[in-house]
């Protein structure tokens, strides 16, 4: 009786196991089946778009397209996108498009902002909203049948490569929110890209300049596995598209919260409305309001009157070294205090002893190269230096400062200009160089030159309160903090502990 009693314990034991391993394998053996069919219809229809989208827009000059389209091409053509949209959402296993709340009409609320944004799914919140505009990539336009929707929909264009594309969509994006009516609704993601739900990154003022009263609108995903989810890190476009259709079904709630009005002193402040509106929406969702945002393709936060990198690369510098067995106190780093040397893949290898091509090309990457493919052999030193756990933050300051100051032509004194500060700031803590350029001219104001002494560069770093302490954190990375940590940036960041992360969960 007493072995008959523990095998039944072990077999109960055992159930929830082979039950998950079942649902797996069912989940597996579905999705074989259904992925290359939905992907392959949903394909189909997305090319049965095109002849719609480009009807809308066929013959009509620049000039016309700068009104909003009206007669039989809006009915048809606007209809047809409409319907064959949702069928290819359908196709994809989104069944159900659950809607929560009144959608605003364009005279209440002229633009509508959607959060969080979290994956290339996230175009279906158009179908509840109507087909509004957006605002997109001018490079989109040459992108196969996206290019075509685009012209379809009277999309704002914006070049990142145009300074002046930015002040135009201003202009046009105030136009039309304030036409009374006459422009449809225009549609943004303030967040202005792809996070993985946990938190709101930082809302870009964009859609909030007109000053004109905005809709919130949520976007929910309460599927038991979370497939849709496309952030800085993890699942790629390909497999985030089969992982979502072998779901049999996905399901997505859209929820319009009340107008926001915004008072006078909003209206005159588009970065203050925008984050009054991100804090509106982030208790809807229950999540934090983070100051996180994205540089590039780098994630930073806002410290004081500097930009953060949110994981330094510092740290993953420090990995690979580590496991290629190399202590960065070990290296004689034989760095010209003001003078740069520039030095190749092969010469980095050999100054560090290192043989594994993977571990040297992974470490090289890590500093930035000149249009030869060379780094300045100073920056290599100041970061093993900052590795190397037995200088202090004084001498490590004070190295950084010998490294990059450059000799004046009247008198021995040193100055920290720029380009200097920026290349240690950006090595050091992963600040964007135009942040810390802009940061650098706010140190210099106060005195009649344009480059920082040493006691000046020592007082930013070591003795300002707020400074003091993030260089403190970010130069231990044997120490590496979690959102948790309360000395850690993240949770410095607007007073929350949980910051988003990109390109994946």
């Amino acid at each position: 009786m007493p072995r008959r009693e523990a095998q039944s314990r072990r077999q109960k034991a055992r159930a929830p196991g082979w039950r998950r391993l079942d649902q797996e394998g069912k989940f597996c053996l579905l999705g074989a089946l259904l992925a290359p069919i939905r992907v392959l219809l949903a394909f189909i229809v997305l090319f049965l778009l095109w002849p719609f989208a480009w009807l809308q827009v066929a013959g009509l000059t620049e000039e016309q397209l700068q009104e909003p389209i009206t007669g039989w091409r809006k009915t048809v053509c606007h209809n047809g996108v409409l319907g064959l949209s949702r069928l290819l959402f359908f196709l994809l296993g989104f069944l159900r498009i659950r809607v929560r709340g009144q959608r605003a009409s364009c005279l209440q609320a002229p633009v509508l902002v959607a959060a969080p944004h979290s994956t290339f799914f996230d175009p279906i919140v158009l179908l509840p909203c109507d087909l509004p505009k957006v605002v997109s990539r001018a490079e989109n336009l040459s992108v196969p049948v996206i290019g075509a929707l685009l012209r379809f929909n009277q999309a704002i264009l914006v070049s990142r490569h145009d300074p002046a594309s930015r002040r135009r969509v201003v202009e046009e994006v105030r136009r039309r929110a304030t036409s009374g009516g006459k422009w449809p609704q225009v549609l943004f993601f303030p967040e202005g890209t792809c996070s993985n739900k946990k938190a709101l990154l930082k809302f870009k003022p964009g859609a909030f300049i007109a000053g004109v009263p905005v809709q919130p609108v949520l976007i929910r995903y309460p599927n038991s596995l979370d497939t849709t989810s496309w952030a800085w890190r993890g699942p790629g476009v390909l497999k985030v598209l089969w992982l979502t259709a072998s779901q049999p079904c996905s399901i997505v709630d859209v929820e319009f919260l009340p107008v926001y009005h915004p008072s006078l002193e909003e209206s005159r402040d588009p970065t203050l409305y925008a984050n009054n509106v991100q804090r509106v929406m982030a208790q809807a969702l229950g999540i934090p309001a983070t100051e996180c945002e994205f540089v590039g393709s780098l994630p930073v936060i806002v410290v004081g009157r500097l930009k953060v990198a949110l994981e330094p690369q510092l740290w993953e510098l420090r990995r690979v070294l580590r496991k290629a067995g190399l202590s960065p106190g070990c290296v004689d780093a034989g760095a010209e205090p003001g003078r740069s040397r520039m030095i190749s893949q092969e010469e980095f290898a050999r100054q560090l002893q290192l043989s594994d091509p993977q571990t040297v090309a992974g470490a090289f990457s890590y500093f930035q190269q000149d249009a030869n493919g060379l780094v300045d052999f100073r920056d290599v030193a100041l970061a093993l230096a900052a590795l190397d756990g037995n200088r202090s933050l004084e001498e490590l300051t004070c190295l950084a400062f010998e490294l990059f100051a450059e000799e004046q032509t009247e008198g021995p004194t040193r100055l920290l200009y720029r380009d200097g500060f920026s290349t240690i700031l950006h090595l050091l803590l992963g600040s964007p160089r135009p942040a810390a350029v802009t940061l650098h001219a706010e140190l210099c104001q106060a005195g009649s030159c344009q480059g920082l002494s040493l006691c000046q560069f020592q007082d930013f770093s070591l003795r300002d309160p707020l400074h003091e302490k993030l260089f403190s954190t970010y130069l231990r990375p044997s120490q590496i903090p979690n959102a948790s940590s309360p000395g850690s940036p993240t949770a410095r960041a607007n007073g929350t502990v949980q910051a988003p992360k990109q390109k994946g969960d």
